[in-house]
């Protein structure tokens, strides 16, 4: 069972980059974020004839997640993250789908920081955690897949000081994503490749993808029932350098 988490910025902008990578990489589940669709101009017709049912939940301008199923409809469980009925971004959707439960996670920036959009993100974390701590407790095989705006340490970022300030590596980012691990999840693609950097995201800015000016953005956490079931992953970096690229290339596991 090969699972996929990819950050499309855009899907009908960028939907021949995702049917194309689709058709080639075939993918059995596939959470997205960054839709930057409605729910009404999600393009369904387009993902049902590449052979994927889906759930979604959009909104307009930015954010939005799905899940993607192949040759199956994902069952839908939640599409918002509990803890703060206020907070109204599309940013969490979880899917049972073949006997393991999914998620797509686009997990909010945080800048400029310090300020209330860090802090917006460090609650959001902070929910993330006491949600998933339900899914360890109660022993349920999980995915948490997604972007989660974290370079996790000084290996997952190139070498560089310009990103000093920026939200994505700030210890307390850095700190609440170990505190979520720490409850009992494999960073899956972490575990099989410990002295690679397996770069997600690459800035548009700067040239930074023909330099490999990357970070890693974009994870799968597997809950301790499933770690086990781990046999391979990685990153499909070539997806970046195609016509009309989202800033980010799927990452992805295989599960026996």
């Amino acid at each position: 069972m090969k699972v996929a988490t990819f950050n499309i910025n855009n899907i009908n902008r960028r939907l021949p980059n995702l049917l194309r990578w689709l058709r080639a990489a075939k993918p059995d589940v596939v959470a997205l974020q960054e839709l930057k669709s409605t729910d009404a101009d999600f393009p369904i017709d387009a993902i049902n004839k590449a052979g994927y049912g889906a759930v979604w939940r959009g909104q307009r301008t930015w954010n939005g997640v799905a899940i993607l199923a192949r040759k199956a409809e994902p069952v839908l469980i939640r599409t918002e993250l509990p803890g703060d009925p206020d907070d109204r971004e599309a940013r969490y959707i979880e899917a049972a789908v073949r006997g393991i439960i999914v998620t797509s996670i686009y997990l909010p920036n945080g800048n400029p920081q310090p300020g209330p959009k860090f802090d917006y993100k460090l609650e959001w974390f902070r929910r993330l955690k006491s949600h998933a701590a339900k899914f360890i407790k109660q022993d349920i095989p999980v995915v948490l897949a997604g972007d989660y705006n974290v370079a996790p340490t000084e290996f997952d970022i190139y070498p560089t000081r310009s990103w000093d300030k920026d939200a994505l590596i700030q210890p307390k980012s850095r700190a609440a994503f170990k505190s979520l691990v720490a409850q009992g999840w494999t960073d899956a693609i972490r575990e099989l490749y410990p002295s690679k950097p397996m770069f997600t995201f690459w800035d548009y800015k700067r040239n930074r993808w023909p330099r490999d000016a990357g970070l890693r953005l974009d994870h799968l956490l597997l809950s301790p029932v499933l770690a086990p079931r781990l046999i391979k992953a990685g990153v499909d970096a070539k997806e970046r350098a195609e016509e009309g690229a989202s800033d980010h290339a799927p990452a992805w596991i295989v599960l026996s």
